[in-house]
C-alpha cells in the first residue's frame, strides 16, 4: 500500500489536470479506508482548480468519517475563505461529532480574521458540548485579543 500512496501523492503534485483525473478515479474506485484517508492530502497538492471542488465534495459527501475529516482539514489549508462555508456546514450538519471537531480545528487554521469570529460563533451557538469545548480550546490557542475578550466575557457570566 505504501507504493500506491506514494504514486497517488506524486500524481497529485506533478501531473496537474491529468493527475487530478487519476486521483479522482482512485477516489471512486479504491475500497481500502486507510488509502482513501490519504487522498484528500493528494488533492490538496494538485494544481488543478477542480481539486478544491473535489475536496469540498469529499468533505460533504464521503461515506467515511475519516475521509471527511481529512478533506475538511486539507480544504482549509488549500481553499482559505472558500473553505469557511464548508467548515461551517460540517460543524452544523455532519452527523459525526469527530468530523465536527475536526472542522473546528480546521477553522482555527484559517487566517485569524476569518477564524476567530467563526470560532466565537461556534462557541456561542453550537448545541454539541464537545464541539463548543473544541471551539473554546482553539480560541484560547489563538492568542487573539478578540478571543481573549470573548473568553473573559464568558468567565464573567
Amino acid at each position: 500500500m505504501h507504493l500506491r500512496e506514494q504514486a497517488a501523492f506524486w500524481l497529485g503534485v506533478q501531473r496537474g489536470r491529468e493527475g487530478f483525473l487519476a486521483l479522482q478515479s482512485l477516489e471512486k474506485n479504491a475500497t481500502e479506508t486507510a488509502f482513501r484517508e490519504k487522498l484528500p492530502f493528494d488533492f490538496s497538492q494538485n494544481s488543478d482548480p477542480a481539486a478544491e471542488d473535489e475536496l469540498l465534495h469529499m468533505a460533504k459527501s464521503d461515506p467515511d468519517t475519516k475521509v471527511r475529516e481529512q478533506a475538511l482539514f486539507w480544504l482549509a489549508q488549500k481553499a482559505g475563505s472558500k473553505a469557511t462555508a464548508a467548515l461551517a456546514d460540517a460543524i452544523q450538519n455532519d452527523p459525526e461529532t469527530d468530523v465536527k471537531k475536526k472542522a473546528v480545528f480546521a477553522l482555527s487554521q484559517l487566517p485569524k480574521d476569518d477564524s476567530v469570529p467563526q470560532l466565537i460563533h461556534v462557541a456561542d451557538t453550537n448545541s454539541n458540548p464537545a464541539v463548543r469545548k473544541e471551539a473554546f480550546f482553539w480560541l484560547g490557542q489563538s492568542h487573539d485579543p478578540r478571543a481573549l475578550g470573548y473568553l473573559e466575557q464568558i468567565l464573567k457570566r
